[in-house]
């Protein structure tokens, strides 16, 4: 059985994912799996998709 996978949106942060994801190209191959980790939505982040804490620098507010 696998394991749930939940997002997080933080106010003003990153989407916070919890369990294990894994990313696939657009061939279907699996390029990396990672556990437990936040995604950018403020387009500030130096290691995109992954967030770096940009937002908070950056003054991010959400919508």
């Amino acid at each position: 059985m696998s394991e749930k996978v939940t997002m997080r949106v933080k106010p003003n942060g990153s989407i916070r994912v919890t369990g294990t994801v894994e990313f696939v190209d657009g061939d279907g191959n699996v390029i990396e799996t990672k556990t437990d980790f936040s995604l950018c939505r403020c387009g500030h982040s130096k290691e995109k998709p992954m967030c770096d804490g940009s937002h908070r620098e950056a003054g991010f507010q959400a919508e």
